[in-house]
């Protein structure tokens, strides 16, 4: 079963962050229903509210919903077709009893954010809005915009208390060893699959899991020194480039109070923080697991 957040012991609430995109704010604002569209992806709005969203890069909600329910992709087509002729995704696979209304509201909301984050985070370029634009979904009632932005900044202050190194994100990952069998039970498959050639995307999609949260794990990985970003051989994929970093080791991990507050940018995002550059010392093992041991126990 896809969750809603990682468990991290980051406060649900916050203040919204600043400088988020105006056109999103101002769309908010008038109720408007259309498509706002990044580079990276789609927000659906219905009334002003994110009622779907929908990226490249995110793990689709046909892909959670079949990994936790008895769903078939035919009956996904199926659903699609109707949908087609007489709106509403959402309300026929319920109706049908293919999938039980608080599993669909829950993996809805997982998949939202997924893609939400990747169209919203800094990189996504300038933002385009087409009216009466419906998604298929057929949800009714969504979030607000600014909640969307606030999740989607407290969720890159994470991954860069983690490891501040957005390469692991965009770069297919490479173990640095055999699997060590002393991991924990929900990094092995990812592992197995980290062999320089899969995405973050790609390891998602074939363990059905939302990409985020596999992020979450890689760069746990990549903390502990079991994992590295491959090379890059072309243009970074998903629109997410790492900076330049500074020739200096990363941080230990900060608790959430000493977290920086993340911004958004003028183009729309929350800013990530600034990469490691490609050489930097081994980390202290140890004491990172002792951290992510301590933090989960939390």
């Amino acid at each position: 079963m896809p969750y809603e957040h990682p468990r991290d012991g980051t406060p649900e609430t916050g203040s919204a962050p600043r400088r988020a995109p105006s056109m999103l704010h101002r769309l908010a604002a008038e109720r408007a229903t259309g498509a706002f569209t990044r580079a990276a992806g789609t927000l659906f709005l219905v009334d002003g509210e994110v009622v779907h969203a929908e990226s490249g890069a995110a793990t689709g909600l046909e892909l959670l919903l079949t990994r936790c329910c008895p769903l078939s992709q035919a009956d996904w087509e199926a659903a699609l077709s109707r949908a087609a002729r007489e709106g509403g995704v959402a309300q026929h696979l319920v109706a049908c009893g293919l999938v039980p209304a608080g599993v669909l509201d829950l993996c809805r909301r997982t998949a939202l954010y997924d893609a939400a984050f990747f169209v919203l985070a800094t990189g996504g370029g300038a933002g385009r809005f087409r009216r009466g634009v419906r998604d298929r979904l057929g949800v009714p009632r969504g979030l607000p915009p600014t909640a969307v932005e606030r999740e989607t900044a407290r969720r890159l202050a994470l991954l860069d208390r983690i490891w501040p190194d957005a390469r692991v994100d965009v770069l297919p990952p490479v173990r640095t060893a055999p699997v060590a069998p002393t991991v924990p039970g929900r990094q092995l498959p990812i592992l197995r699959l980290a062999d320089g050639a899969r995405t973050a995307t790609d390891i998602a999609r074939i363990l059905g899991r939302p990409t985020f949260h596999l992020l979450v794990e890689l760069r746990r990985l990549a903390a502990g020194g079991l994992v590295v970003p491959a090379l890059p051989a072309g243009p970074e994929p998903h629109g997410r480039q790492p900076p330049p970093a500074p020739a200096h080791p990363p941080p230990q991990e900060a608790s959430p109070a000493q977290a920086p507050q993340q911004e958004t940018t003028a183009g729309g995002g929350p800013s990530a923080a600034v990469a490691p550059g490609h050489e930097f010392p081994d980390p202290d093992v140890a004491l990172l697991r002792r951290l992510r041991d301590a933090l989960e126990a939390w």
